[in-house]
């Protein structure tokens, strides 16, 4: 399908841009904005942000809507947690995104190293938020319980679609595990801020969509982000539908009447696209809501 003219965007060229891409490239890092080809990433490297990919750039399981490759995963690099620390410090962020690969080869899925992760960034960057977008832990006991304890910011784990498209879309997931998943972080600790995303544009029916919004709210999820699906390469789930920007203002009202604390639905919206300037909103959101609570 030919991508309508609110899909495009430039090239990256930008000064900031090279800048940012050297500080990757020198901690020995990978990067999501790379792996996974977003449209954003000339504006979000301008300006020194940047999504850290850890545990390496293999994963193990083979998502239909998804360009980071599949198969056997290296070793884990015991130096990556400080070398994200390092790259943090050296950005000069305010707020960091870190996501990972499945890794279903690990007893613990890789929560270990997330904890790893987020108390090297503490120790060298302790003014900085951190949210984390991580794998669904399937079948690792005390995997969540690992990661929690280290008091993320933000605990973010994508939904991705809606249920009847996972067999398709996300196979060796499971739908319900994942709704569960961002209920029990409330539930270990409701301080953190829970967020999670789905792309439209992949055969869902928009009542479906609602329905998921329903499912979340029931997991006292907060932050939900709707983007549009853009096929990667052919071999990849095609793009059944572009969804036109009136459409994603229609579902970010319907989310926010539903109970979000914040809603971010655009066709060019990511799970990590302007996530610090969104998280000074999800404060200012809680703290109002606490204010009329009291």
């Amino acid at each position: 399908m030919r991508k309508p003219d609110w899909i495009r965007v430039r090239a990256p060229n930008s000064t900031g841009y090279f800048e940012t891409r050297e500080i990757v490239k020198s901690n020995n890092l990978v990067t999501v904005c790379e792996e996974a080809g977003c449209p954003n990433i000339g504006e979000c490297w301008d300006k020194k942000h940047a999504t850290f990919m850890i545990m390496g750039e293999i994963c193990t399981r083979a998502c239909a809507f998804c360009n980071v490759a599949t198969g056997i995963p290296t070793a884990l690099d015991g130096q990556e947690p400080q070398n994200v620390a390092n790259a943090v410090r050296q950005m000069g962020l305010t707020h960091v995104v870190v996501t990972s690969v499945d890794r279903d080869d690990l007893g613990d899925g890789g929560a270990d190293h997330f904890s790893r992760v987020i108390e090297a960034i503490r120790k060298e960057a302790p003014a900085t938020t951190i949210e984390i977008l991580t794998p669904d832990f399937l079948r690792k006991p005390g995997a969540l319980e690992t990661v929690v304890a280290a008091r993320p910011d933000v605990f973010n784990h994508n939904l991705e679609t809606v249920p009847s498209n996972y067999l398709t879309v996300r196979p060796g997931a499971r739908y319900f595990h994942s709704i569960r998943l961002l209920q029990q972080v409330k539930e270990l600790d409701p301080s953190i801020f829970t967020k999670s995303g789905i792309m439209v544009g992949l055969g869902e029916e928009r009542n479906e969509v609602l329905q998921l919004m329903d499912d979340l709210r029931s997991a006292n999820v907060d932050f939900l982000t709707i983007g549009q699906y853009l096929q990667p390469t052919r071999k990849h789930h095609s793009v059944i539908k572009y969804v036109t920007p009136e459409e994603f203002k229609s579902f970010e009202t319907i989310a926010y009447s539903k109970g979000f604390l914040l809603v971010s639905s655009s066709p060019l919206t990511r799970s990590s696209h302007h996530a610090g300037e969104d998280f000074a909103k999800l404060r200012a959101a809680r703290e109002q809501q606490l204010t009329k609570s009291a």
